[in-house]
């Protein structure tokens, strides 16, 4: 079954509330206008209930289908979107390029959101299914674990949620092609910062002072050997050292640095090692240098683990819209996503669907594909109709 004919037909309006969107991007917990976009427009469609404020801004459609489950049950399916943007100065050019200077929509939330609404207009046209739909509009997925937030409101129980479904565009992979892989598809993310002191003085008397700049540069350096020589060659962490601040002069040697940076596993034993390992190598580097090393290792977002049977639901019904050849296995990406609190509080599956030959993700060039609309939106649609029929 190829995409579905409606959304086709459908498709400039979809790209028209995308477009909006992109004009006016908003970061993490502040989309307010994003949700009352989304809040209005499920209105109209004629959803049987719209929540909003979870998780802070986060909104909710229920759409019910028009007929009964033979069993007499009533299954529910979630389908998630993200709303925010990024701080980031656009660089397209776009007529419709972010009006709000240093934000914009660099990672195709306002794709995701579109294509999502699109699936709702249709489903509360047609309502070709037994049981329920809930559309889930999510805030805050660029760090500010608004997924969390939103369960933490109540989103699966008060909705009766029995399965949830994410999707995020990908450039690189081809339009009209979709990716995904059972068990852990993106990584756990965490945060560690260092604070190394040493002892200051004049940098032409380095032997009177205690080098907090050669103890980072040294720390640094002895971070990489823990993925490298601790690590399971066969399984997957990257550490990365991305803020270096030291001094403000040429010849003082600051007291005091910081370090900042990000730690990406795949699994918890792996995640847990790694956290280990980085205390206990800043603990030896601060005991060469003479130096004090403070340790701060925050947990971010778990890592996104699809379900089996879900996932198999999802390669089904993708490789109807795509076809067979067009629905690939892909490795893990390094990656994190805050579905992932969703895959941990239902089981479903997270599909990433082609963006083409675009600039990548987080970039200033980066623009979502309006190509990609119709198989996204016809992919939520089919998921719904063929995971809820009678």
């Amino acid at each position: 079954m190829p995409i579905v004919n409606r959304v086709a037909d459908l498709q400039p309006d979809i790209a028209g509330w995308r477009r909006n969107i992109h004009e006016h991007p908003e970061l993490q917990y502040d989309v307010h206008r994003t949700a009352a976009f989304v809040a209005d427009r499920l209105r109209e469609f004629g959803c049987d209930e719209i929540a909003t404020g979870l998780g802070r801004t986060g909104v909710v459609g229920v759409i019910r289908g028009r007929r009964p489950a033979s069993d007499g049950t009533v299954k529910v399916i979630g389908l998630r979107a993200d709303m925010d943007a990024l701080p980031i100065q656009e660089q397209t050019n776009l007529p419709y390029a972010s009006k709000t200077p240093g934000k914009m929509h660099a990672c195709g939330h306002d794709g995701h959101t579109a294509m999502l609404l699109g699936a709702a207009r249709y489903l509360a046209e047609t309502r070709n299914f037994a049981g329920e739909a809930v559309v889930i509009f999510q805030p805050a997925e660029e760090g500010g674990a608004g997924a969390a937030a939103m369960l933490k409101d109540g989103l699966m129980d008060r909705f009766r949620i029995d399965q949830v479904y994410g999707m995020h565009n990908v450039p690189g992979v081809r339009l009209g092609s979709f990716a995904i892989r059972p068990g852990p598809i993106m990584a756990a993310t965490d945060a560690v910062d260092f604070r190394i002191e040493g002892r200051g003085g004049h940098a032409a008397r380095p032997h009177l002072c205690v080098d907090s700049v050669l103890a980072g540069s040294q720390l640094v350096v002895a971070l990489q050997s823990i993925v490298s020589r601790n690590v399971d060659p066969l399984e997957s962490a990257v550490i990365s050292v991305c803020e270096f601040h030291a001094g403000n002069t040429r010849n003082v040697m600051p007291q005091t640095i910081e370090l900042h940076g990000t730690v990406r596993t795949l699994k918890a034993d792996v995640r847990d090692l790694v956290e280990t390992r980085i205390r206990e190598v800043a603990a030896g580097v601060a005991q060469i240098t003479g130096t004090r090393i403070d340790v701060k290792f925050g947990r971010g977002y778990p890592v996104t683990v699809n379900h089996a049977a879900q996932t198999e639901t999802a390669i089904r019904i993708a490789k109807e819209i795509a076809g067979d050849n067009n629905v690939h296995d892909t490795p893990p990406m390094m990656g994190a996503e805050d579905f992932s609190y969703m895959l941990e509080a239902r089981p479903g599956a997270f599909i990433f669907v082609g963006n083409g030959d675009s600039a990548d993700l987080h970039h200033p060039a980066y623009n979502f594909n309006d190509d990609a609309i119709v198989y996204g939106t016809s992919y939520w649609i089919r998921l719904v109709e063929n995971t809820l029929s009678a």
